[in-house]
């Protein structure tokens, strides 16, 4: 049934016949799938990389290389690759781009990682991916165009962080392997302050800082890439 936008006007795409939030699906190009694909797989196979080099970097006091990798960096922007392909596509294929991300993800960290950390990596890789395309695709007629793309990231980053840190390092999900002893040490938190907890706390504490960051400034090429992809006048939904 047509739905009613609040003008008073038929919602576009279920008025041409098509899902909410895209395009029929046997109408979506093979270049579109091959650029959406390559893009996941890019951000995955380099995170997977960089994760392997530590911030050499100081900021008053705090030693960021006792936080953060340069992966942590360069994952955020599987959100933004995620958050374009709903945009322009739906969520049927933001779903299965994240798949064959998740497939690539499950690979690398069997190849490069102990077994709990490629579970971590995977399910956080995954269940972070699937809240943030439906929670975007709850927003995505919102009034602020910025609502969908950031909310959604934030908290499929929350829930990412949660995830593997929590699968990787906890002492109650120790049942999935043996963790770095080191991880369990206690230390101040973030290097700097009087608390005193395990090192992983800060570890992620860290890392949903810098993913933080670049919900909010993954909005600018996000707002460029869409109106690039849905131009204004063309047959768009309203906008996310």
């Amino acid at each position: 049934m047509s739905r009613p936008d609040q003008t008073g006007s038929t919602d576009t795409n279920t008025a041409r016949g098509l899902p909410s939030g895209g395009v029929v699906h046997s109408a979506i190009p093979w270049s579109a799938w091959g650029v959406a694909i390559a893009a996941m797989v890019a951000v995955v196979v380099v995170s997977n990389v960089l994760v392997q080099y530590p911030v050499m970097l100081t900021i008053g006091g705090l030693e960021l290389a006792d936080l953060l990798t340069w992966g942590a960096f360069s994952y955020p922007a599987a959100f933004l690759v995620t958050d374009l392909v709903n945009r322009r596509f739906g969520v049927v294929m933001a779903r299965r781009v994240v798949v064959i991300g998740f497939a690539v993800a499950v690979v690398l960290s069997v190849a490069v990682a102990t077994p709990r950390i490629a579970i971590a990596s995977a399910s956080a890789f995954l269940v972070g991916q699937l809240l943030d395309i439906t929670v975007f695709d709850r927003l995505r007629r919102a009034l602020r165009w910025w609502k969908a793309p950031f909310v959604g990231s934030l908290l499929g980053s929350a829930t990412d962080t949660a995830v593997f840190f929590s699968l990787a390092f906890a002492a109650v999900f120790g049942f999935l392997g043996e963790a770095d002893g080191f991880s369990a040490e206690t230390a101040p938190l973030l290097g700097v302050l009087s608390i005193e907890t395990a090192r992983w706390v800060s570890w992620a504490i860290a890392d949903f800082a810098v993913k933080l960051g670049f919900a909010g400034l993954f909005l600018v090429p996000y707002r460029l890439l869409m109106n690039s992809l849905w131009p204004v006048g063309g047959a768009a939904p309203a906008a996310a």
